[in-house]
């Protein structure tokens, strides 16, 4: 366990996550599928998610991708998936992304989960800058970033073409060590 907060854990993803993952997605598919496709995709089968949980496992213990669960403490309930991903160790740059359930929209989870892995990106994997990228009117997003102190940086162009749709520009926050 990574930490735990408000009735609230994180955690590294583990393989007996994938039947979670696999509900979780698919009761929250139409809130995913713009922004998380692929998340989405690997994960509407308990099959594919338990592909999924390996694959990143793998990408964990070789520290391409770090995957993490946000539960429940009581009921083990799945409420939110963060990755710490694009990662530059040369640069020792990562970036977040971050989905969380219909139920517990609104409550902050995400913001203070976010808070908590910068600390953890910052102290044990040893990153100086993290980056949220976030579509302007995803407003929900945008407050992690500033309840969170990253701060903009610019208007990424033509930066993310979300499934069926037009070509978005995505908003660059960063947050330094």
């Amino acid at each position: 366990m990574i930490a735990c907060f408000d009735h609230h854990y994180i955690d590294k993803i583990q393989e007996k996550d994938a039947w979670k993952i696999c509900d979780f997605m698919v009761a929250n598919q139409d809130r995913f599928k713009l922004y998380f496709p692929k998340t989405l995709e690997q994960n509407l089968t308990p099959t594919l998610s338990e592909y999924f949980v390996k694959k990143n496992l793998k990408q964990f213990a070789e520290k391409n991708q770090f995957l993490f669960t946000l539960k429940e403490q009581k009921t083990n309930t799945l409420v939110g998936l963060i990755y710490i991903k694009e990662l530059n160790w040369a640069t020792k740059q990562g970036e977040f992304a971050y989905c969380i359930g219909y139920p517990f929209e609104g409550q902050r989870l995400t913001s203070k989960a976010i808070k908590v892995l910068s600390n953890y990106a910052f102290k044990t994997l040893d990153l100086k800058t993290l980056q949220i990228i976030v579509f302007k009117a995803n407003i929900g997003s945008v407050k992690v970033a500033e309840h969170n102190g990253f701060k903009w940086i610019k208007t990424l162009k033509n930066e993310y073409t979300p499934p069926g749709g037009n070509t978005l520009n995505m908003e660059l926050y960063e947050l330094y060590n």
